[in-house]
C-alpha cells in the first residue's frame, strides 16, 4: 500500500507539471465534451503522464479523461484508481489556481489513500485512510520533493467546533438554494457564520486541514471529484456523507455520478 502511495504522489506531480506547461503558456484552447463541460490540452496531458504511471499496478484505473467501462466489467473490481487528471478546469481557464490533480485509490467501494496536488502553490496533500494520517508538504518550484515526507510537522488536522463562528465552504457568486437552505438551518446553532469559497477538490482540504468547518455539496460531483478529497477527510476523522443514503459516498458505481453530499465531523 505504501508503494502505491507513493507511486500516486509521483503520478500527481508528474500530472501537475504537465499541465504547468499549459497553464504557463500564451493560450489555452478550449474544447466541449457532450455534457458542455470544457476540456483542454492539459486534461489530456496530465491524462497521459498520471495513466503511465498507475498502469504499472495491477489496479484498474477509472479516470475523468478515459473511455468509461461498462458496470459490468467493472463491478468485478476489488481495487482501482479514481482519477480526475484537472479537477477544476473552469479554475484552470481563468487562471487563478485554484484547480488540482486528483488520485485515490478505492478498495470495495471506499478510499484506502488519496493524493490532491495544487500546482501552482506546489501543496501536495495525501492521506493514507488505514492509518488515519493526512498531509500537507510544499514542493520547490522545480515541482521537487526536497524534505522527507510523511512527517509529524507536515500532518494535518480539522479545527475544533467553535460555536461563536462556523466556516462553510461555498460560492459567494453561485449559491444555490439547496446550499442557502442549509446555511440557514444551522445558523440559529453558531453566533456567526462565514462562507469559504475555493475551487475544485481543494474544498475538501480547507475542512481536513482545519480552514473550514463543513462542506455542504448540493450540485453535481463525479467520483473522480471526490474520491482524493474524501480519503483525505477521512484520513483526520471527517465524514463525507450521501444525502440519499445517509451514509459515506462509495465509489466505483454503475452509476458514477455522486449524490449530493456533506462533509464534517
Amino acid at each position: 500500500m505504501q508503494k502505491d502511495l507513493q507511486l500516486a504522489i509521483e503520478a500527481a506531480i508528474a500530472g501537475g507539471k504537465e499541465i504547468l506547461k499549459v497553464y504557463e503558456g500564451p493560450e489555452i484552447k478550449v474544447e466541449h465534451k457532450e455534457d458542455n463541460s470544457p476540456l483542454t490540452v492539459a486534461d489530456k496531458a496530465a491524462n497521459d503522464a498520471i495513466v503511465a504511471f498507475l498502469q504499472t499496478t495491477d489496479h484498474p484505473i477509472i479516470s475523468e479523461e478515459n473511455k468509461q467501462l461498462d458496470f459490468e466489467v467493472r463491478k468485478s473490481w476489488k481495487t482501482c484508481w479514481i482519477v480526475d487528471p484537472l479537477d477544476g478546469t473552469k479554475e484552470f481557464i481563468k487562471k487563478n489556481g485554484e484547480f488540482t490533480v486528483n488520485i485515490a485509490l478505492c478498495q470495495e467501494g471506499k478510499p484506502t489513500f488519496g493524493v490532491i496536488y495544487v500546482p501552482v502553490s506546489r501543496e501536495l496533500y495525501y492521506a493514507d485512510v488505514s492509518k488515519s494520517i493526512a498531509y500537507k508538504s510544499v514542493l520547490t518550484k522545480d515541482h521537487n520533493i526536497n524534505k522527507e515526507l510523511f512527517t509529524e510537522e507536515d500532518r494535518i488536522k480539522p479545527s475544533a467546533l467553535d460555536r461563536n463562528l462556523l466556516r462553510i465552504v461555498g460560492s459567494r457568486s453561485h449559491m444555490n438554494q439547496n446550499t442557502i437552505d442549509y446555511i440557514d438551518s444551522v445558523k440559529h446553532d453558531f453566533k456567526n457564520v462565514d462562507i469559504v469559497s475555493k475551487g475544485s477538490s481543494l474544498k475538501f482540504c480547507l475542512v481536513a486541514e482545519g480552514k473550514a468547518d463543513v462542506y455542504p455539496r448540493f450540485a453535481p460531483t463525479m467520483e473522480w471529484d471526490t474520491a482524493a478529497g474524501q480519503a483525505i477527510c477521512n484520513a483526520v476523522g471527517l465524514s463525507v456523507i450521501s444525502q440519499d443514503t445517509n451514509e459515506e459516498l462509495l465509489y466505483n458505481k454503475e452509476n458514477l455520478l455522486n449524490p449530493f453530499f456533506l462533509v464534517n465531523k
